[in-house]
């Protein structure tokens, strides 16, 4: 039913339209009912009793509705918390006994075991560490190679004072030979 209780609604009643939540239309046909009864009007009194009757009706159904969602999230909370308290009691025992050690020793013994045929799909990088660990083992560490000098720069000056002689500015001497 969604959010009824604090919905605003727009009712055509008998005296016009009445806005407003339930709780708030349910008073004022109320009001309305009174009024009317004090003026001796038993017709509209009943006609405004039943319009309060009828938000009254659907208020405390949504009201209903809104409790029993309440209670069934709060008895889910209970069984997550008393599932949560029995994971941790089974965790501290385990820790307590030392059984959350010997699980451990247990998985690795099996790993062990396992060798070649473990089911795992070989990939590159655990085959490249098989072949490494097997060179290693065969032959002694080598020293790692010295990088390169950097490579010595020719004197430009000879070129920029050849070029400046000729009166050809900017000029290299091959796209001179280029040109002739």
């Amino acid at each position: 039913m969604g959010n009824i209780v604090n919905r605003v609604f727009d009712s055509s009643g008998p005296e016009g339209k009445v806005r407003g939540t339930p709780q708030q239309i349910i008073d004022k046909y109320n009001q309305l009912a009174r009024d009317a009864q004090l003026s001796n009007d038993r017709v509209a009194a009943e006609n405004f009793q039943q319009h309060a009757e009828h938000y009254q009706r659907l208020l405390s159904s949504a009201q209903k509705e809104q409790e029993t969602r309440r209670e069934q999230q709060e008895k889910e909370n209970r069984e997550r918390q008393a599932e949560r308290d029995r994971e941790r009691a089974r965790r501290q025992e385990r820790e307590s006994n030392g059984g959350g050690e010997a699980e451990d020793s247990q998985q690795a013994e099996v790993l062990e075991a396992g060798g070649e045929d473990s089911g795992l799909v070989e990939t590159p990088e655990s085959q490249g560490q098989g072949q490494a660990q097997a060179q290693s083992e065969t032959q002694p560490q080598e020293k790692p190679k010295r990088g390169r000098k950097p490579k010595s720069k020719k004197p430009q000056k000879e070129e920029k004072e050849t070029d400046e002689s000729s009166g050809e500015g900017g000029e290299s001497a091959e796209a001179r030979n280029a040109a002739e």
